[in-house]
């Protein structure tokens, strides 16, 4: 009697159970085409959304790393080029310095030769103390702009140190030699000159190098944020080629599950055509 009841109809409710399963699943893949994510949230797969979750993390913190290093690579350029500057002012001043050890010049041509001498001195200070980024400075070991500068190189707070040099041992007094002999005996001695000069070289060295960790770190954090994102891509990203073929397969399903529970709906007037 269950089968011709008017009461109970087994067939729509079959029908019924069987489209509610596809419009759950279809409701699945409509979820992972329009996110892109085959685990979007923890009710996908909460042990996936955590790891997925704790690599996010990861890749934010080396993305800021990334960001904070362009800061002290900035430092580390700007401090390059004052110090290739300054060398290559030197030679200049040397230069001068050898044109006012001639005493065969007269008064005129000393008097610009000083002056040159003077100008070039005083453009070596102008160029150390202006050598900031951001407010900061490495030719400077005090104040509030100068100072080692300790930064961070990954998302576990690991970090290194970048020492300033105090800038004024690189600068020469701007005051020229009075007579040509006082020029003669500068650059028998080499004096400042070549105390300035290693002094330079050593700082354009370890610069250098410091500038170049950096670009290395900055390159290394870069292809590590790929790789992280590549992996987390291979953790929780759908396959839409798959999720495609899948929605369309569902889609058919639905309709078909749609017309059997309207052809199951008319059972009960069948049974009513037996008493006609």
């Amino acid at each position: 009697m269950s089968f011709n009841s008017v009461n109970t109809n087994r067939q729509a409710v079959f029908a019924l159970q069987s489209l509610n399963q596809t419009n759950s699943e279809l409701s699945g893949v409509q979820k992972r085409v329009s996110t892109g994510y085959r685990v979007a949230d923890a009710k996908d797969d909460g042990g996936a959304f955590a790891v997925a979750q704790a690599v996010r993390s990861d890749v934010a913190g080396v993305t800021a790393v990334g960001e904070q290093l362009g800061g002290v690579k900035g430092v580390l350029q700007t401090t390059f080029a004052s110090l290739s500057v300054v060398s290559d002012t030197m030679k200049q001043v040397r230069a001068t310095l050898t044109r006012l050890a001639d005493g065969a010049i007269n008064g005129d041509q000393r008097a610009q030769y000083e002056t040159q001498y003077t100008l070039l001195t005083t453009q070596i200070s102008d160029f150390i103390d202006d050598a900031t980024y951001n407010g900061r400075t490495l030719l400077n070991t005090a104040g509030p702009a100068g100072g080692d500068i300790t930064g961070i190189r990954n998302e576990g707070g690991g970090t290194f140190t970048i020492n300033a040099v105090d800038g004024t041992t690189l600068k020469l007094s701007t005051t020229p030699p009075l007579t040509a002999s006082a020029a003669q005996a500068m650059i028998a001695s080499g004096g400042d000159f070549d105390d300035i000069d290693g002094l330079i070289s050593t700082a354009l060295n370890k610069f250098g190098a410091n500038m170049q960790y950096v670009e290395n770190q900055i390159t290394y954090n870069s292809k590590k944020v790929d790789a992280m994102n590549e992996g987390l891509g291979a953790l929780v990203d759908a396959d839409l080629a798959k999720e495609s073929s899948k929605l369309q397969a569902l889609q058919t399903r639905q309709q078909l599950g749609i017309q059997t529970l309207g052809i199951a709906n008319q059972g009960p007037q069948v049974l009513l055509s037996l008493f006609r």
